[in-house]
């Protein structure tokens, strides 16, 4: 859309830039090495001092995060000069957007016009804000004139998409209607935070040690603040790293020599971040994958060698931790008394209202849900009504049109989070968000699994309507009870890891030109163990993060109003890293992995109420795997014969299919 770049990307700018790439493997892969090394020694720690997570009352669902995928017809701005043309669009359940020239195109398998990542991407749904957008890009280009807007553009757009990218090419669509518009930008937004929280609920050893890597790589080149840069794969991670490096530079050295004025101009700049982002993108994914195979050597190499000295390991952290506690001391207090203290409460009681909005509207829509299915059974439906409900119900988590009603409460928060900029360095809102709808849409699933499981247990063959309503009622209030018991657990598990995000990167911007300097002096003891998974670096961040624990422990105690048993200084993590059995995440390049290969929630008997002329009866059973899940624990699709109590009404032999495990 709008002019081109004079200067596309040549050969010499490409290699150029995949130096720039080959530098950052090089300076970046031996802190992941180190930081791999730290996590097989947390992990081999918890196998011998198994903390279990309190309160977890609920079942843990067994359906892989993913969205629903969306489809239909839109219109898109392309072409240069740029038209709006009608296209078929699919959004699929691992995040990609793929449009096509014709619907049948796509029904015939037929390979996309385009399609893109929702990764790091912004839904605006209004022209005016992302014609504003478009002019602060370019702010030395000059006014853009009447015309020259209304050529971009063509014409109002009534119900328009745009997706914005700081370092990408934005793609502008528009809806029919405005319930079509709404409905996309909610498939949208879930599909851009299912892609951006990939690492953040992936459950692996490597990935917590990437995302400790690259805030260790960040903060030793001076930049200390958590930020949205680690939102996506690792390869994308890498990539938004290296464009916000190269981003002054290309300023500089290209955006004046592009064509055109005004926003035909800013449209151009991204088309040429598109063109460098795209081509350090596919440096990194090569070099990642290069190293993949060593890293499997190195994880199975560090296995073997720190398992049998772990003991030894762990006493020594303790004895140079406690040598560094007395250098860090003074100065750490003076830093918390005097720039943490007085923020302290605010930032907990701003992160406790976030969450507390988002929980609360988790639990009126699940009672909602619950209810219904009482009112139902109660209403005397057939069988197929009652079927249809149940899956309704096991679908909520996954309904984006249901689920925005908690995901709202958590997006105003975005805005109010931007006082954190100035005393602490924190831009990282928007993570934020995206894991406090993370943690929603996991209670929900959570919740329905644990209800559905419950009222399988609890209906029997011999309860009437009114019998089998009632036993329902006492499952809604156990689970209640079970979801009150995990939200509040959650809750404080969720508010001590964002607060320890905003803060321990600022403390160690403060003490670094002064306790920093004494490292060097206790680093022969940790030399002296001989393996990497013991740093002078990593002991003084943990010492500094138990000490900053214990403040946040004591103003969220005071905020909750409620007894609160502090956790050790692993308890900031929200569960032990478990690798076993998990999955492929939809990562460029690694195996991490989003969770643990599971289906939606257990199986369900579907119980089929059949009203008969005698009164409510149970078909023999009726057994259903949850839906969009795939066999659990090796249980192979399940054949059903269901033959009615009375009548002739009968179903035989049909199988029911599930949905292969979506894998990322």
């Amino acid at each position: 859309m709008g002019g081109r770049s004079s200067s596309p990307l040549d050969k010499q700018q490409q290699q150029h830039l995949r130096g720039q790439v080959d530098a950052l493997l090089r300076n970046f892969l031996p802190q992941y090495q180190a930081q791999l090394a730290a996590s097989v020694l947390w992990q081999i720690s918890q196998e011998l001092a198994p903390q279990e997570l309190a309160g977890c009352q609920l079942l843990h669902s067994k359906k892989l995060p993913q969205v629903r995928e969306h489809r239909g017809l839109l219109s898109q701005l392309q072409g240069h000069p740029p038209q709006w043309q009608l296209i078929f669009c699919v959004l699929r359940g691992d995040g990609r957007l793929e449009w096509f020239s014709h619907r049948e195109e796509y029904e015939n398998g037929c390979r996309p016009l385009g399609s893109t990542a929702l990764t790091g991407y912004t839904v605006l749904t209004s022209q005016r804000e992302y014609l504003h957008l478009l002019d602060t890009l370019c702010p030395d280009s000059g006014e853009h004139t009447l015309e020259e807007s209304d050529s971009l553009l063509e014409m109002p757009v009534n119900f328009p998409l745009f997706l914005q990218h700081p370092f990408r090419r934005h793609l502008c669509f528009s809806a029919a209607t405005a319930e079509a518009q709404r409905a996309w930008r909610l498939a949208l937004d879930g599909g851009i935070r299912l892609r951006g929280t990939v690492l953040q609920r992936s459950q692996a050893p490597a990935a917590h040690a990437f995302l400790d890597a690259i805030r260790l790589y960040r903060q030793h080149r001076g930049h200390f603040g958590h930020d949205d840069m680690t939102l996506g794969s690792d390869a994308e991670v890498l990539t938004s790293v290296l464009m916000q490096e190269l981003l002054p530079a290309l300023r500089a050295q290209i955006q004046l020599s592009l064509r055109g004025t005004g926003r035909a101009r800013a449209w151009a700049w991204t088309e040429l971040l598109d063109a460098v982002h795209a081509t350090i993108l596919a440096g990194a994914s090569a070099g990642l994958r290069t190293f993949q195979p060593k890293k499997d050597e190195l994880l199975a190499a560090l296995e073997r060698k720190i398992r049998p000295d772990v003991d030894q390991m762990l006493r020594l952290r303790e004895h140079v931790a406690g040598k560094l506690r007395a250098v860090v001391q003074g100065p750490l207090e003076l830093c918390l008394r005097r720039k943490v203290d007085a923020q302290l409460p605010r930032v907990t009681q701003m992160l406790l209202n976030t969450v507390e909005a988002a929980l609360a509207a988790v639990q009126t829509l699940l009672v909602q849900g619950m209810d219904r299915l009482s009112r139902n059974l109660r209403r005397s439906p057939s069988g197929a009504r009652l079927r249809k409900e149940v899956y309704s119900f096991g679908e909520m988590p996954w309904d984006p049109e249901l689920m925005q009603t908690c995901y709202c409460e958590a997006e105003p928060s975005q805005g109010r989070l931007g006082w954190l900029v100035v005393p602490f360095g924190f831009l990282g809102a928007r993570s934020l968000v995206f894991g406090v709808q993370d943690l929603a849409q996991q209670l929900m699933a959570d919740a329905v699994a644990t209800f559905l499981q419950l009222a399988d247990q609890c209906l029997t063959m011999t309860l009437d309507c009114n019998q089998a309503a009632q036993q329902l009622e006492k499952v809604r209030g156990r689970v209640l009870k079970k979801f009150q018991s995990d939200s509040d657990s959650a809750q404080r598990r969720f508010i001590r890891r964002w607060q320890l995000c905003i803060l321990l990167p600022f403390v160690l911007s403060q003490l670094e030109p002064s306790c920093k300097e004494e490292l060097p002096e206790l680093e022969g003891d940790v030399l002296a163990v001989g393996s990497s998974a013991l740093t002078i670096e990593g002991i003084y961040e943990d010492v500094i993060r138990e000490v900053l624990l214990q403040r946040i422990d004591g103003e969220l105690k005071k905020a909750l109003s409620t007894s609160y048993v502090s956790c050790d200084l692993d308890g900031c993590l929200e569960a032990p890293w478990n690798q076993a059995g998990a999955a492929p995440n939809f990562n460029l390049v690694s195996s991490f992995f989003a969770q643990r290969t599971f289906t939606d929630f257990p199986l369900l008997a579907r119980k089929v109420i059949y009203l008969s002329t005698g009164g409510w009866q149970l078909p023999h059973i009726t057994s259903l795997p949850a839906a969009s899940g795939a066999s659990s624990r090796g249980i192979s699709p399940i054949f059903f014969s269901v033959q009615l109590s009375e009548g002739s009404c009968a179903v035989h032999g049909e199988m029911i299919a599930s949905r292969s495990v979506l894998e990322f």
